[in-house]
């Protein structure tokens, strides 16, 4: 079985990641040492207990996840759920990588990019090919639904392809224009994409004040889930990860309604 240096994986993900540019909630990168090779890594959305138990059961040397640990802002007291988690890891030697903005920016492997495929979305893009996007540290996605025409057709097209229904402000019979996209809790940004034209904007979460600018504007929103939107960052990602090391990779979905 083929294997990898933690020291060679980690400063692989850091460079394609593009880490060193991102001013983030947590760290990015190796959040706990674990074994010094790795032949066999599980990825999932969150560094849950349940993820880490799978790992275990799995006989992983890693775990590689959007969500991880040490949040800013958060009690850093290891008690309660993070003394569970970190036992785990360091009872079985466990390296845990987590990279949640550069996951989310990466233009191939993204979150942003991957839900873009998964929707069946066409991203606008620059002279260079790259996605034009907008909004704090460039997340936003913007572009068009090939083939669709209106809000409640998009719907559908998003309650098909996540598999769950999303939560939609909006007219289902109003054009489909310029859509904006950008996964998991980014509510916040929806002026920042309205801003830049889109009529249509889409996250994983929904605050109050949603509701009031899309009726406000005329413009709709759409909230799709966080987990539901943030599954696909990490199975790129570990695609990768296999097809340049040689390694094994298994994504494991934790389901969340949330």
């Amino acid at each position: 079985m083929n294997q990898v240096s933690t020291r060679e994986l980690s400063a692989w993900l850091d460079d394609v990641l593009q880490v060193a540019r991102f001013k983030d909630y947590c760290p990015n990168g190796q959040q706990v040492e674990g074994k010094p090779v790795v032949k066999h890594i599980i990825a999932g959305v969150t560094a849950s207990e349940a993820l880490l138990r799978e790992a275990i059961a799995r006989g992983a040397d890693a775990v590689l996840v959007h969500h991880g640990w040490f949040w800013k802002n958060e009690d850093p007291r290891v008690r309660g759920t993070r003394r569970t988690r970190l036992a785990l890891a360091l009872a079985h030697a466990l390296n845990l990588y987590a990279y949640h903005l550069p996951l989310d920016a990466h233009p191939d492997w993204g979150n942003n990019a991957q839900l873009a495929r998964v929707l069946g979305l066409e991203p606008e893009r620059t002279d260079t090919g790259a996605p034009r996007n907008c909004g704090p540290d460039n997340l936003i996605w913007t572009g068009t639904a090939p083939g669709l025409r209106t809000l409640g057709e998009f719907a559908e097209q998003v309650q098909a392809r996540l598999g769950r229904k999303p939560l939609v402000v909006g007219d289902a019979r109003q054009p489909l224009d310029r859509i904006a996209w950008c996964t998991g809790g980014a509510q916040g940004f929806m002026q920042a994409a309205l801003d830049a034209g889109a009529t249509v904007y889409l996250t994983g979460e929904a605050s109050e004040p949603n509701t009031h600018l899309a009726r406000e504007t005329g413009t709709a929103f759409i909230g799709a889930g966080h987990h539901a939107t943030e599954r696909y960052g990490v199975q790129a990602l570990g695609e990768a990860i296999a097809a340049r090391f040689g390694i094994r990779v298994d994504f494991i979905d934790i389901d969340n309604p949330v």
